[in-house]
């Protein structure tokens, strides 16, 4: 079986960035004919976008954007090519967001995940995702027929027909969420059956260190993704385990929570992702994650960006003496002053009333110059501490709850 699902994975980055010269600027102009995106993307120069620092002029679009757009355009918001009825699929996540799918060969970009894993034809693949109503189930399987792989479409529950099903079929990879493969795997023990699984593709949920060594203990190998319903996969580790190889269809971004700015390379931030399917163009979709960018190239060869997997969630949105703050208010704190870079507001407890502390990054010694700003744009009162320039933690957090709820 070959190393890698296609050419692109190994390209060189002048190659890559020619790709991208290439369709980027067809990617945005097809995005401006949507409806969904109305006049978000007016007046820009779809030509001019041909890098990924071009992407970053460029609004970002939040699921709470999509999910209004939806309510008035049902039931993609006007940010599909086509129809609803011209889709093979229609799903729906909570919230509810619905998305679309097809299935066209490798539509959701798992197949270079599973071939990292070393799935192909010859495989049969027990796929213990939902096939009910949200997408993961057909995502997985999409990619198991783009590999040559075939499918049990087993879905979650009923764990003892699960085992009879990967015994008696011969089951030789697991598709699911990382801790009911452990829950298969000993319901197999209990009822004396042996399963043949060396081959694990777990994403859904985190895959603690523990846990993978128990499957490697087993002879598993057990790699994880990192895939959305609205994206298809995202990133995927490789056999090297060093951190999350960007998938080839989409371009990641690293962006400070609340804002469409870039993060210096290395620094946390939320993760924002356009991908390039045609059928379904979301420009700078905010995801709500928290990852970082893991310089150098893996040692499997596959060249891609690496990024080092889930490090937590963007919203931050505390509500602090009964109001919320949010990242975005953050953000327009230090849009205001061109001196601050950087702030962060913790809140924490003095007897039986909440604190907010505003830490700003400021080369400036009187804090009276931002209490006016502050009291405008998060609407209360706080201490505002000034630190020099750097000092901050580089962690993605711009809203710090430092209380305890014991």
């Amino acid at each position: 079986m070959a190393k890698y699902f296609d050419d692109l994975e190994t390209r060189s980055e002048d190659a890559r960035a020619a790709s991208y010269a290439a369709c980027l600027p067809a990617q945005i102009a097809a995005a401006q004919g949507l409806a969904g995106y109305g006049d978000s993307l007016a007046g820009v120069e779809a030509a001019a976008i041909t890098t990924v620092s071009d992407l970053a002029r460029l609004p970002v679009l939040r699921k709470s954007g999509l999910g209004a757009a939806q309510q008035a355009r049902p039931p993609f918001g006007g940010f599909t090519a086509a129809a609803a009825a011209q889709f093979a699929h229609i799903f729906q996540s909570p919230g509810p967001i619905y998305e679309p799918g097809q299935i066209s060969h490798d539509w959701w970009r798992l197949g270079r995940f599973l071939t990292a894993a070393g799935i192909g034809a010859g495989d049969i693949v027990q796929n213990c995702f939902s096939y009910h109503l949200t997408p993961a189930g057909m995502i997985f399987e999409n990619g198991a027929r783009a590999v040559g792989a075939a499918v049990i479409p087993a879905g979650t529950g009923q764990t003892e027909m699960q085992v009879r099903a990967a015994v008696d079929i011969g089951a030789t990879a697991y598709a699911g969420t990382p801790d009911y493969l452990k829950v298969i795997l000993d319901k197999a023990d209990e009822m004396g059956e042996q399963v043949k699984l060396s081959k694990a593709v777990v994403g859904g949920g985190a895959l603690f260190p523990a846990l993978r060594q128990e499957y490697s203990d087993r002879g598993i190998l057990c790699l994880q993704n990192y895939a959305t319903a609205d994206l298809g996969n995202i990133a995927h580790e490789s056999p090297a385990m060093e951190g999350l190889i960007v998938d080839e269809g989409v371009i990641v971004e690293i962006v400070t929570p609340g804002t469409g700015d870039p993060v210096a390379p290395g620094e946390v931030g939320e993760v924002v992702v356009t991908t390039l399917n045609p059928d379904y163009p979301l420009i700078r979709f905010a995801t709500g994650d928290l990852s970082a960018v893991l310089p150098g190239q893996s040692p499997c060869g596959r060249s891609n960006m690496r990024i080092k997997g889930w490090m937590g969630r963007a919203d931050q949105t505390t509500k602090i003496k009964g109001m919320f703050v949010r990242p975005e208010q953050v953000a327009a704190l230090v849009a205001r002053h061109p001196q601050i870079e950087r702030a962060r507001v913790t809140a924490t407890r003095e007897g039986e009333r909440d604190v907010m502390t505003v830490q700003l990054e400021t080369r400036e010694t009187d804090p009276g110059l931002f209490e006016g700003t502050i009291m405008d744009v998060l609407k209360l009162r706080g201490v505002v501490k000034l630190v020099a320039p750097g000092t901050l933690p580089r962690d993605g957090k711009v809203i710090d709850d430092a209380r305890n709820y014991e």
